[in-house]
């Protein structure tokens, strides 16, 4: 026998992300290369009352060690070969007791309920209160918090659950917590805290030549904000209840996996887990290197580069990632927040709080959805992919419509049916339904969620074109996420911010961003930039349509788009000197 024979074989560095999203928990194992390996996914509970919406952390711990056990089944990956985790999560707010165990945030008083979902909007009151007092924390979250931030949620539950407020030994944001369960390490994410929490990041630029060995006491909270709005309590025992210390993405927590966690997940105890990020921001850490050969052509350097891209995290929301070296003020657009995302990067972000969800909301509750659903079923086909292909035909039949898009000219749509988190920032304004007939067929259906695709296009150009009006030189999008699957989305998200989009090699860029938090908390690369510098892929590309008339159709509509925002603002005023 040789000595090769004898030797055994060296095992695959395999990368592990999970992405807890507003519906399920996801699995994915990637490989040195950022390719995917296998995935899985397990569903996860939701309590909707109103505008209060829950989760039970209990129920998402047990859907993570479902779809990690499954992913690494099916990817045929042992638990040795697997070298780091990182944890991504929607920014939803998750309170436990001194035991960690769960604390109820619902007014049913029910104990498994003690999350607060990140669309909840229970706070919107208490949002208001707090943007009247000006502070100057604002001014780094695009000049006021959102009821989808961490602290209006927190002054609603200490005014309205007084016993569960008393009861609180930990408030976390869900990413966070997720690799405190498999660590027990409390250190908190630069990008959940400065992004959700008004944590001031920047307070740490002078600590970047210790990012990669140390964790960092926490003194970026604003004292003085937290008693202005009346939860001084939070400050109290240096910040114990909502962060003692902070670190940079993907730094190694504590001594890996505990002991516990790994036996649940089907994992080896000590595995590196990385410093988590927000679900959005781990798609940017996934995409926002994806690079074509064109850009190393015509672009100076990665600086340039990446300060000319905005990524779309396309699913049940969307949320528009940019970055830039400077500090850019965007008023009605979150940030700057330092950091949050890329190191050394300023991240403004910018978003939609229903999209994905407003597409199935308009199809799920029109009188033809169950017909169109059992025909997509009997074609073995999606139900977008149905409507696409209804829609080409109609275009096909229709003279008097030279384009796809066109078929909605007498359709226009608002699509803040969940308010506006941006530019505007208003989260009282509503959807707006323009060109309603009496007919109930598919085709109508089809109209509607064209316009519905439309409208949420006009909104990402209206972001765009604000942030480039306050300092960003945006040209190129990157898009991810479920609906960045979903080719009509994507051409008419082209043809209206008139950029071309990028599309990753791998669709699963939240979950390649969640591993590559484990890649760098493993070592395996020097730093997170690095790693997506190796890890990211571009895949295909696509243009605007290069139809002048395409154009000017959406020039036209655009128009139309702002003024339903312009008129809803004019009745609300009539009806408020009506009622007054």
């Amino acid at each position: 026998m040789t000595t090769a024979e004898l030797s055994p074989l060296p095992s695959r560095s395999v990368f592990l992300g999970v992405d807890v999203g507003t519906g399920s928990a996801r699995a994915g194992l990637f490989d040195g290369n950022g390719k995917l390996l296998g995935s899985a996914s397990s569903p996860i509970q939701m309590w909707k009352d109103g505008d209060c919406v829950e989760q039970s952390s209990t129920d998402i711990w047990h859907a993570v060690c479902a779809a990690v056990r499954s992913a690494c089944s099916l990817a045929n990956v042992s638990d040795v070969e697997v070298n780091g985790i990182g944890f991504a999560a929607t920014c939803s707010l998750v309170a436990v007791d001194a035991e960690g165990s769960p604390v109820t945030v619902s007014w049913s008083g029910d104990p498994r309920r003690n999350i607060i979902v990140w669309m909840d909007h229970r706070a919107v009151k208490q949002a208001e209160r707090i943007n009247s007092f000006n502070s100057p924390v604002l001014q780094y979250c695009g000049g006021g918090v959102s009821p989808e931030m961490e602290p209006p949620k927190l002054l609603w539950v200490k005014e309205n659950l007084q016993e569960s407020w008393s009861m609180v030994y930990k408030w976390m944001d869900l990413s966070d917590w997720l690799s405190f369960r498999a660590t027990g390490d409390d250190t908190r994410s630069l990008c959940t805290t400065v992004c959700k929490w008004t944590y001031l990041g920047h307070a740490h630029m002078n600590q970047m030549s210790e990012k990669a060995s140390r964790d960092m006491e926490a003194c970026g909270w604003d004292d003085e904000f937290w008693e202005e709005i009346g939860l001084g309590d939070l400050v109290d025992g240096h910040h114990a209840k909502i962060g003692r210390s902070v670190a940079f993405p993907g730094h190694p927590l504590g001594n890996g996996l505990t002991a516990a966690a790994a036996k649940e997940l089907g994992l080896l105890a000590g595995t590196p887990v990385g410093t988590s990020l927000i679900d959005a921001h781990a798609g940017g850490v996934g995409v926002m290197e994806s690079k074509l050969e064109s850009d190393s052509l015509t672009k100076e350097s990665d600086v340039e580069t990446l300060s000319t891209r905005i990524v779309l995290v396309c699913g049940t929301s969307t949320c528009h990632m940019a970055v830039s070296r400077e500090k850019l003020f965007i008023p009605g657009v979150w940030g700057p927040f330092w950091s949050a995302m890329v190191p050394e990067y300023w991240l403004t972000e910018g978003g939609q709080s229903a999209t994905g969800a407003l597409l199935d909301h308009i199809i799920d509750n029109h009188v033809a959805s169950p017909r169109l659903s059992n025909h997509a079923a009997s074609q073995k086909v999606s139900v977008f992919e149905l409507l696409n292909n209804i829609l080409k035909s109609m275009a096909q039949d229709d003279t008097s419509s030279p384009f796809v898009a066109a078929l909605t000219s007498d359709m226009h749509i608002l699509p803040d049916f969940h308010g506006n988190r941006s530019p505007v920032a208003d989260p009282n304004s509503k959807g707006v339904v323009f060109g309603m007939t009496l007919d109930t067929s598919e085709k109508q259906l089809a109209l509607l969620y064209l316009a519905t695709v439309q409208g949420i296009a006009y909104g990402t150009r209206h972001i765009v074109e604000h942030c480039n009006a306050h300092g960003h030189k945006i040209d190129t999008l990157l898009a991810c996420g479920g609906l960045s699957k979903n080719p009509l989305f994507i051409q008419e998200h082209a043809d209206i911010v008139g950029c071309p989009i990028i599309l990753p090699r791998e669709s699963e860029s939240v979950l390649l961003g969640a591993a590559i938090l484990g890649a760098v908390a493993a070592k395996n690369y020097p730093s997170l930039h690095d790693a997506m510098k190796a890890l990211n892929a571009a895949g295909q590309v696509v243009h605007p349509s290069s139809d002048p008339k395409v154009k000017k159709y959406h020039d036209a509509k655009y128009r139309i788009f702002r003024d339903l925002y312009e008129k809803q603002l004019s009745h609300r005023s009539i009806i408020a000197e009506a009622l007054s």
